[in-house]
């Protein structure tokens, strides 16, 4: 038997275990529970799909049905073109099919009018897709792909199309159907019937809008004031990030160990966390607003809690970000260019301004994106230092949970707030569309950076060196605030914070987790575990294909991906919870919900980096492999794989730490059962438990540098070896010494 047979006949045995033996709807208790199997098949909650059509009334699954009978059918034609053809057709329908009745049809019975008045009312609805429901869609997606691999495109590779239609659908499921949702989501009503007045109400609301702050001194509108400072931390992190890239690279500065190890801290931090140590500093019972008022009389004020407080934080959580962003492009000038601007008589602030700065615009630009889009989906900082001053991931947050509970106003705001980031993503590319930066090529290029002309060499040490110290300072208060008994107040040491959160005590010959925050840190580490090697999956997977493979549609494929990088963690949020809380896919509450949101949050920096990586190994590689007849599958897991290793280790730790250390999405999706580590700290904060929530963070810190080093001792580093066995000189072999670069 071929092997695209065998792959064939698997699914379609699976496409009719999905309607025999699996329950078609969502299980209250959850699928992997196994309590359904006491009354599976003949309790209506638990049926299979045939029973659901044949003893309960649900006729409208008879199509997919059909769809998996169709394609049963056209296994045994002969002619492959045909066969194909009709396959994909087969897997098209029935992915249509679910789709639509799943949208159409809700717990009450249809959610569309025009549905209603075509086909008369029904006499039940439908609850959630389960297990069944899913594994038919998903069989339904490879029916499709082997279908088009019959018919010959990608040259016939069955893994390589079935990747690209898997996740196409994925990212239509949990990227694309969220945002579609909340879009909706703006002109519905409490019970989902169409109602433009929210929108039109909210999308003109003064608050909003309001530039009254610009003619009248008065307070902004919530748009502008979050677009406002935006643009000035996206700005602030910029000029220190180039600045700190340009001290560690072109100065004598003699701690750029140190210094590169600053940059390490606020990626592992929860992103909170340093608007607290600013409120220890610099709260009415700060460390400094304490001393100042003792030593000069100075009275305690609130400047902190505003904008200036969250700009503050947002630039001292950024900058490291915007440094590992431009350390690369910094180093990536070319040295010779610098030499032929100085021998054709520019002097060193000429070269820099004329030279050396332009070839650095895209990690300029990117670090501008990324500080931008950072700040505007940042929730902990505006949250913890914001007071009064709210901003567009705040008010969204209080018009879901808060006393306002308006959906619509919600969504307004998140449409607000999606447009501002996906209008500077889009100024990004086109600003640096159709330009060429590159410094680098195959020929050798010797030489010595140009030193910095003198002004600029005075301006990084000053920026740089405070910012530095102050930096420390700060994280020097998150690491001294859990050992205080009450900030400002009495501040003699203890250990209480941590005994709180972390007590471990013995019974009945067993260890009891009596800590606070034991439960949310398992769930934690439970969650970022699963969604880290998943993200860092989908990621490579997707990077090989967007660079070995050549597809209709490719560029536009790319773009689609990387487009969730630009959705800020907020509009991710509260489209997953307009989108999954209802039929067809219900998963609020759930961990599933946190794991795709995590998978598909983070999946572009695994792609970009796998992209990076990839770009690297010569194609010839991948031709030898498939030469000697290996399959694509084949081609990756013993040729690419060991050679991705530095790109694997960065996906897992990248995925791994935001799954931690994320808060803008999660505050939404967590819930009593599934609470998440920043979520709880956050309710800490809020309760003014400031010491337990220092403490927690800190535990969080070292426990996230530790398993980072174990992604790195279990990923392990590449080795290429690179070796001439024999080189003759004057006719006798002389043994080459063996290279080993990691």
């Amino acid at each position: 038997m071929k092997t695209h047979n065998r792959r064939l006949d698997i699914v379609l045995a699976l496409g009719l275990a999905a309607f025999t033996i699996f329950p078609w709807y969502r299980i209250d208790g959850g699928f992997f529970g196994f309590g359904w199997l006491s009354g599976f098949p003949v309790e209506p909650a638990v049926a299979p799909g045939f029973l659901q059509i044949a003893a309960f009334g649900k006729w409208w699954l008879v199509l997919p049905a059909l769809a998996v009978l169709a394609a049963l059918s056209v296994r045994f034609i002969g002619d492959a073109a045909r066969r194909g053809s009709l396959l994909a057709w087969a897997g098209a329908a029935g992915i249509v099919i679910m789709a639509l009745q799943g949208l159409a049809i809700g717990l009450s019975g249809w959610n569309w009018t025009i549905s209603e008045a075509m086909l008369g009312t029904l006499a039940d609805g439908q609850p959630p897709m389960g297990a069944g429901a899913v594994l038919a869609a998903l069989v339904f997606v490879f029916i499709f792909a082997f279908g088009l691999a019959e018919r010959g495109v990608m040259k016939g590779d069955a893994f390589a199309v079935a990747s690209i239609s898997l996740l196409v659908f994925l990212v239509a499921v949990f990227v694309f159907y969220p945002v579609g949702s909340m879009l909706v989501g703006a002109f519905q009503d409490f019970d989902g019937s169409f109602n433009p007045e929210g929108f039109s109400r909210n999308i003109v609301d003064p608050s909003i809008w309001s530039l009254d702050c610009v003619i009248g001194g008065r307070r902004c509108g919530i748009a502008w004031r979050t677009f406002w400072l935006a643009v000035m931390t996206a700005g602030g992190s910029t000029i220190l990030g180039l600045a700190f890239a340009l001290l560690a690279t072109r100065t004598a500065f003699p701690y750029k160990r140190s210094l590169r190890l600053l940059t390490v801290l606020p990626i592992i931090t929860p992103p909170f966390v340093v608007g607290l140590a600013l409120t220890l500093l610099f709260g009415r019972s700060g460390v400094i607003t304490e001393a100042m008022s003792t030593l000069i009389g100075v009275e305690p004020g609130r400047w902190l809690y505003g904008l200036t407080g969250i700009w503050i934080a947002q630039v001292l959580s950024f900058t490291p970000i915007s440094f590992l962003v431009l350390i690369g492009v910094v180093e990536g000038v070319s040295p010779s260019m610098e030499e032929a601007s100085q021998t054709l008589r520019a002097n060193r602030w000429r070269t820099f301004w004329r030279i050396s700065l332009p070839l650095m615009k895209p990690g300029l630009a990117n670090a501008f994106l990324i500080g931008f889009i950072e700040s505007m989906a940042d929730f902990g900082n505006p949250l913890v230092l914001g007071g009064s001053h709210g901003v567009l991931s705040t008010e969204i947050f209080f018009a879901v949970v808060g006393s306002q509970n308006d959906p619509s106003r919600a969504a307004v705001l998140a449409i607000i707030l999606l447009c501002f980031t996906l209008t500077a993503f889009l100024a990004q590319r086109f600003w640096l569309s159709g330009k060429s930066y590159a410094t680098v090529t195959g020929k050798g290029d010797s030489g010595a950076h140009a030193a910095l002309p003198r002004t600029v060499s005075i301006a990084v040490h000053v920026l740089v060196i405070p910012w530095a110290l102050f930096t420390l300072v700060v994280y020097g208060m998150i690491l001294v605030g859990g050992f205080v008994k009450t900030w400002g107040l009495d501040n003699s040491l203890t250990l209480a914070h941590y005994a709180k959160a972390f007590s471990v005590e013995l019974r009945d010959g067993g260890i009891a987790w009596t800590g606070v925050a034991w439960n949310s840190f398992w769930t934690t580490m439970e969650i970022a575990l699963i969604s880290a090697p998943l993200t860092a999956a989908v990621g490579l997977l997707t990077a090989y294909l967007i660079v070995r493979q050549k597809f209709a549609g490719r560029e536009l494929f790319e773009f689609a991906l990387m487009m969730s990088f630009a959705i800020p963690g907020t509009v991710i949020g509260i489209s997953y919870i307009m989108a999954f809380n209802l039929p067809p896919l219900e998963m609020t509450g759930s961990a599933l919900i946190l794991v795709a949101c995590f998978v598909f949050r983070n999946m572009p920096v695994g792609v970009r980096g796998g992209v990076a990586a990839m770009s690297q190994l010569d194609r010839s590689l991948d031709e030898a492999s498939l030469t000697l007849r290996a399959d694509s599958f084949r081609t990756i897991r013993k040729v690419i794989l060991p050679l991705l290793r530095p790109a694997i280790t960065a996906a897992l730790v990248y995925s791994f730490v935001r799954a931690i250390t994320s808060i803008s999405a999660v505050i939404f999706l967590v819930s009593a059962e599934y609470n998440m580590a920043t979520a709880y700290i956050v309710g800490l904060v809020e309760n003014g438990e400031y010491g337990v929530a220092i403490a927690y963070s800190s535990m969080l810190i070292v426990v996230m540098i530790a398993v980072i080093a174990g992604f790195q001792l279990i990923v392990g580093e590449r080795r290429l070896r690179r070796e001439n066995r024999i080189q003759a000189v004057a006719g006798v072999p002389v043994p080459l010494p063996q290279e080993k670069t990691a």
